[in-house]
């Protein structure tokens, strides 16, 4: 009986030193940080090209400012859109 036992439980005890553990690094999350910026630079431009094509901006610095303006309103989610403790809305550190 005692040999059955171990016989069983000898397998588990083989595999507890792999339970819970994974050698697979986690995800920096400065590539989600990259990947919101490179989505709001895109956002911004072509919303700025868009504004003055509509000649909704007098110019392009001012499109960009209004873009800029209301990315921040509409993807208030993501983390570029957040104000950073400088008072500069959306710089990535």
């Amino acid at each position: 009986m005692k040999r059955l036992l171990l016989l069983c439980l000898l397998p588990l005890f083989a595999l507890l030193p792999f339970a819970g553990c994974s050698s697979k690094p986690k995800p920096s999350p400065l590539i989600a940080t990259e990947v919101e910026q490179n989505f709001k630079d895109r956002w911004i431009a072509k919303r700025a090209a868009d504004l003055v094509a509509l000649k909704q901006a007098a110019d392009a610095d001012e499109a960009k400012r209004i873009a800029t303006e209301e990315f921040g309103k509409r993807f208030a989610a993501t983390t570029v859109a957040q104000p950073s403790e400088d008072g500069a809305a959306g710089q990535a550190r």
